[in-house]
């Protein structure tokens, strides 16, 4: 094969490759409040270890599901996130009653209940290592840190909030989160 012909060969290769980069990304973006939220199971740890049971979305209909995808466990922005979590859980999360909250980040289970456990968080981490739940909700493209989105998943199983990305900086983030919340799962 002649040079001028593995290139060919090779840029042909590359231009499909390319071509399918759009539907993929399209895929991961197409989410919107009233779509039933994508199914999926994932290892989910506590401060307590790894969960016994992996966490299955579909198992969790009758409850609010808040994912909270961030990119990095003990990083300064996500540590803001989760500590503000941590620390209005009682109020924002319903102490976990009828609400089940799940941070989202690509890092190990070891790194996740590490961190749950330094801090005492309260709630869920999902390590997503294969980034496939980041991929379907639109918060990664398939490689790297995901994004910092955040759904809330109503009794349902449909998409009642998104927020992209969450300013976890803000006052009114957490106040538009926990209005959210209170809408889906009907209580005040």
């Amino acid at each position: 094969m002649s040079f001028r012909s593995r290139c060919v060969s090779r840029l042909a290769v590359l231009v499909a490759a390319v071509t399918m980069v759009p539907a993929f990304a399209g895929a991961q973006t197409a989410l919107k409040v009233g779509d039933a939220a994508p199914d999926f199971t994932v290892t989910t740890v506590t401060a307590k270890g790894v969960d016994a049971k992996p966490f299955k979305l579909s198992e969790h209909k009758g409850e609010t599901v808040v994912l909270a995808f961030f990119p990095k466990a003990r990083t300064s922005g996500c540590t803001v996130q989760m500590e503000s979590y941590r620390d209005k859980y009682a109020d924002l999360f319903k102490g976990g009653k009828k609400v089940t909250l799940v941070g989202v980040s690509v890092d190990p289970d070891t790194a996740l209940v590490s961190w749950a456990k330094d801090a005492k968080f309260p709630f869920h981490f999902a390590a997503d290592t294969e980034r496939k739940v980041g991929v379907a909700f639109g918060a990664n493209a398939g490689t790297g840190y995901h994004k910092r989105h955040l759904y809330v998943i109503d009794p349902q199983g449909k998409i009642a909030y998104i927020t992209t990305p969450f300013n976890q900086m803000s006052a009114d983030a957490y106040t538009q989160l926990g209005d959210a919340i209170t809408k889906s799962a009907g209580t005040k």
